[in-house]
């Protein structure tokens, strides 16, 4: 096997995020970390996981329940209570993160897929969630134990959120991503070690124009001896309008985002498509990406982000 295991170098503490709740998980080797920088997919994932393992149980569990996300911060399980929560899960767990590979723990029996997308299909994504936070959501995040700055209000003009997007970090060591964490510098953390054979890629482009061959790749990946049955009732039940024709079933339930986001679940699942940044940026805003990517890139990784396929 080629290069070091990754290693834990940096702790991100932010309005969202705190990567020491990590310290309190216990890998099983039947574990997948679904881990994305945000806006790439990552409840997309987890809906096709959570159909894969749980879609013909009998009764069938909460979604929230099997997949956690220890690195949030502001979410209503003490630190000291997390360790226990994820323990108390009985069948496959699949785990949401959106911390880089260098805040996040590497656990060589533990499946990591990686999920990505084009930069540009991320910030319009990343504007109609971040724009949407409710006053109880703004709360939550800049609540009196936040390390660092508060979240800011999110600009009217989704071009000055763009132009601080691309050009600050909201950590030292980041050179893109404000207000929230880099997104570029996610990807290109997990790239650097992507010759490690539990490390899995999926692009979301390849997600809307093959679903279903995204769905077995997936399968393979986390060992699922998948028939054609269950791969038509996983690719049926989790199209993006699938999922999003939910969203007010999701709300009825209670479901966190229905007090985190206006017009709850239903504006968290807003439209799922690419390709709406070119009716919004300027040349001279996408200049600014062009200038942002070369700085964290190699070029077969601006390549992959902004064409899809498979890796490796």
């Amino acid at each position: 096997m080629d290069g070091p295991f990754p290693q834990v170098t940096r702790t991100y503490q932010n309005h969202h995020l705190d990567s020491t709740r990590w310290e309190e998980y216990e890998p099983r080797s039947t574990d997948i970390i679904v881990t994305t920088s945000y806006k790439a997919g990552t409840t997309w994932t987890q809906q096709i996981l959570d159909e894969m393992f749980y879609g013909k149980m009998t009764p069938r569990p909460e979604f929230n329940d099997v997949t956690p996300w220890p690195d949030a911060r502001f979410l209503p399980i003490p630190r000291e209570q997390l360790g226990p929560y994820m323990e108390a899960i009985p069948g496959r767990r699949f785990i949401k993160s959106h911390l880089p590979l260098d805040g996040l723990p590497y656990y060589p029996q533990v499946q990591y897929f990686i999920v990505a997308r084009d930069a540009r299909d991320v910030f319009m994504s990343f504007y109609n969630h971040y724009s949407r936070y409710t006053d109880t959501a703004m709360s939550m995040m800049n609540a009196p134990d936040v390390v660092g700055d508060p979240l800011p209000p999110c600009p009217q003009d989704p071009r000055e959120l763009w132009q601080g997007w691309m050009t600050r970090g909201w950590f030292d060591w980041e050179s893109e991503g404000y207000p929230f964490w880099a997104n570029l510098g996610h990807t290109a953390s997990y790239w650097a070690h992507r010759h490690l054979p539990n490390f899995h890629f999926f692009h979301y482009s390849d997600m809307l124009r093959d679903h279903a061959g995204v769905v077995s790749r997936m399968a393979e990946a986390a060992q699922f001896d998948i028939t054609p049955e269950d791969l038509e009732r996983i690719v049926t039940n989790t199209t993006f309008d699938h999922v999003k024709s939910k969203a007010k079933e999701m709300d009825a339930k209670g479901d966190p985002r229905g007090v985190v986001f206006k017009d709850g679940a239903e504006g968290f699942f807003f439209k799922g498509t690419n390709g709406r940044w070119k009716e919004v940026l300027t040349d001279e805003d996408l200049q600014l990406y062009e200038q942002a990517k070369k700085k964290v890139l190699t070029p077969d990784c601006i390549k992959w982000l902004e064409e899809g396929g498979q890796v490796g």
